[in-house]
């Protein structure tokens, strides 16, 4: 996993993403995540695959145009839930304080 990421920094410095507007980037995100929706919605694996493939170098690319790398935030996110209390509702984790 580690040398995908960098693999995936690379490319972006080679075509001068990491240097470009990171709201844009937002936009490329949200694109994938539309197709990751569109992928679930028609029951596609292959594409569902690629989908989730594309979310995850988009957000590589987020983070690293904001000097952050993808182990940072998902160290970030992993430390705020490891120890959230909740419960599944209609087949969604409700978080304990949004009950």
């Amino acid at each position: 996993m580690d040398e995908l990421i960098k693999l995936v920094e690379e490319w972006s410095e080679n075509k001068k993403l990491h240097e470009a507007d990171s709201s844009k980037q937002y936009l490329k995100v949200s694109e994938e995540v539309g197709e990751v929706a569109a992928a679930l919605a028609r029951g596609d694996q292959n594409m569902l695959r690629d989908g989730i493939g594309d979310v995850v170098v988009t957000l590589i690319i987020l983070a690293q145009q904001n000097d952050m790398d993808l182990y940072e935030c998902l160290q970030t996110a992993y430390d705020e839930i490891k120890g959230r209390k909740g419960k599944m509702v209609s087949g969604v984790f409700v978080k304990e304080s949004d009950l």
